[in-house]
């Protein structure tokens, strides 16, 4: 079967969604953004070896150059080899219709609220809204910024408003306390576009190494 070379995901022939050739070799891809990725640089998928992770701030992060995936990150970290206290990641991104109906299908939360424009006119918000679980969700990728491996272990979470289909999101963590062991709590929080807190809580994560 094969292997998207910029994602590394297998693609069954008939669910390729694009391909290219590269000296003379015929590569399938999982979509036409991991095609478009490869064909920017293709010697770099090419010549090195899954996974291609990113590189930021002099540290590389487990995040993959997935073509579906859309957003953008930012590092703040002071020791690219490390984690302490006042590192920070943020991740920025627009939710779009598209993503609540995949969310909906993915976890089978069909809720009306979400995707039922008759519906959700007729609720105290009077429009559909993001499921607060796709919103939490960016916080996931954000901590995907941080050096190292990052495992979740707890999270609070308070949802302060309601996010609408359409918002840009901008997931901010912080480390707050080393709690030794490899253990460290964050502060977490969701801004909207309008710089307004949608989302706020801590959350407590395990950051192993990188695999070699």
């Amino acid at each position: 079967m094969p292997v998207d070379p910029v994602c590394g995901m297998e693609i069954p022939a008939d669910t390729a969604e694009a391909a290219t050739e590269y000296e003379g070799e015929s590569f399938s891809f999982c979509s036409t953004d991991c095609r478009d990725l490869f064909e920017r640089t293709p010697k770099k998928y090419v010549d090195t070896p899954h996974p291609h992770l990113v590189e930021a701030g002099g540290a590389v992060i487990p995040r993959l150059p997935y073509g579906r995936a859309k957003g953008e990150f930012d590092v703040d970290i002071a020791d690219p080899t490390t984690v302490q206290e006042g590192d920070s990641v943020s991740f920025s991104k627009e939710i779009t219709d598209d993503d609540v109906r995949k969310f909906a299908e993915a976890t089978s939360d069909t809720n009306a609220l979400h995707l039922n424009d008759a519906f959700a006119e007729k609720t105290r918000f009077g429009h559909r809204i993001v499921h607060g679980t796709l919103v939490s969700g960016l916080i996931s990728a954000a901590l995907a910024c941080f050096p190292g491996l990052t495992i979740y272990v707890s999270q609070n979470l308070e949802f302060r408003r309601p996010v609408d289909i359409g918002d840009s999101l901008t997931a901010r963590c912080k480390v707050a306390d080393d709690l030794d062991g490899d253990r460290y709590r964050l502060t977490t929080r969701i801004e909207n576009d309008a710089d307004e807190v949608v989302l706020d809580g801590t959350a407590t994560v395990l950051i192993d190494p990188l695999p070699d």
